[in-house]
Order: C-alpha cells, then structure tokens, then sequence
C-alpha cells in the first residue's frame, strides 16, 4: 500500500524526468505536491496536469546551487501548506569530465547542487517534522554513487555523499518518527541520459541483467513506497532501482 492521502509533498527538479513522475506518482496517492525547480513553465505544466487529474498541486522557483533561493523557497511552501511532511531531494546536475582535466568550477557546482543544497532545504524543512514526530525523506542517488564512474568523479562523490547523509540522518531523527531514506536509480531514460549516442547505450544496457533501460516510473513507484506507511520501519537503507546492474550490500 503506498496512499499518502492528505500528506504534504515536496520534490525539487520536478519540471522533468524522474522529479516529475515522482510529482505525479504521489499526487496520483493523494498527496498535496509542491513541484520545485527553476524552469517555471515546465512546473507549470506538471501543475497543470496534476490538477487535470484531480489532484492538488503548486509550483515554487528553487535554485539549489543558491542559498538564498532554498531559502525563499521553503519559506514560500510552509506559507502556503504550514508544513512539508515528505521531502523527496531528486534535483541534480552533470558537468562529466576526466579528472585531470576537471575544472574546480564544475566539481564546485555539481556538490553544491546535488550534495549542499539536499542538505539546506532538508534543515530548511525538518524542524515541523521533528514537531509532528512523522515525516518521510528520500534523496536521490544513483547507482554511480555506489561503483563509481570514469569521468563523472565530480557527480559520484556527490551522489555517494548522499548516501552518507541519509544513513546519518536516518540515525539522528528516528526517534521522532522520521524515515530517512535513497534511491540509486541505474540506467533511466531522462532529458539527462538521452545525450548518450547508440554505441555507448548499447553498452549499458548489455551490463543490466534485466536487459532494458528503467523508466522514471520505476523510480516513482520505488519513491512512493519508501514515503508511504508500508515502509514505517525502513529507514537509512538504499534502494537500488537498477534493473540488477549493480548488486552490493
């Protein structure tokens, strides 16, 4: 069972791909959804067919590689719910290159992005579900966060060090009914990996035991279970959502 009915939702990098079907997996659970990111008007169609759906839905600009933007945008979804009880942190960036030829400004970027601004909106947003005792985090890492990848040292470390943050967290906040857990997607089909030529997909998909590339819903419905009471008693575990691409502890 993943009803999250009532529940008040938020998922940055929504305007596309995986943060978008997540947006659209949990409202279709009930659950009132806060769509962040910084393309307004791809929110806004994400707002739109949430809203067509019967579901209830905003928009709200977030820029995670600002501090001020986290700032405001967490600021403007209390003003308007009084409280986030899901957080799903999914927004992130890729600038790959071979680490000796990595500018500072890209490994920069990347971590502040994916790894610093996860953590600002999540201590942003805690302090109400700590005051609830419930509430539910996901980050998204991926499965390059757990094998690594030549000429992405900049976006594995940030999604590794995810993992670090949610195991961490997951022991901090327990005790008040918090689950804190990841999600390592493998090979998806987003905006993010169509830039692959035919040569180099053709590759991956012969390393996936299921022998297909996952789609956002599989992600989605991975997201929705991990928020959703049935999964009250996991916390600080990842989730591999990879098709069998990579199988660790």
């Amino acid at each position: 069972m993943t009803n999250s009915e009532g529940r008040i939702a938020l998922i940055t990098g929504a305007s596309q791909g995986i943060g978008r079907a997540c947006a659209l997996e949990l409202a279709r659970h009930g659950a009132t959804v806060a769509l962040a990111a910084r393309n307004q008007s791809k929110l806004a169609e994400a707002v739109t067919e949430i809203e067509a759906a019967g579901g209830r839905a905003a928009a709200f600009a977030l820029d995670l590689a600002r501090e001020e933007s986290i700032k405001s945008a967490a600021a403007a979804v209390l003003a308007r719910f009084g409280k986030v009880e899901i957080l799903v942190n999914n927004a992130g960036v890729t600038h790959d290159g071979l680490m000796l030829r990595m500018k500072r400004s890209d490994w920069d970027s990347v971590l502040a992005t994916n790894l610093t601004g996860a953590f600002l909106l999540t201590q942003a947003l805690l302090g109400p579900m700590l005051k609830n005792r419930w509430g539910r985090i996901v980050n998204l890492s991926s499965v390059v966060g757990r094998t690594g990848q030549a000429g992405q040292v900049n976006y594995a470390a940030s999604k590794a060090g995810l993992i670090g943050f949610t195991r961490a967290m997951a022991r901090e906040v327990a005790s008040r009914g918090v689950t804190v857990n990841a999600v390592a997607p493998g090979y998806i089909e987003t905006p993010m990996t169509a830039i692959l030529d035919e040569k180099q997909r053709s590759a991956i998909l012969d390393a996936i035991p299921l022998g297909r590339a996952g789609t956002v819903v599989d992600v989605a419905q991975a997201v929705a279970f991990l928020v959703s009471d049935a999964a009250a008693y996991i916390t600080g575990h990842v989730l591999d959502v990879n098709g069998g691409m990579f199988m660790g502890a």
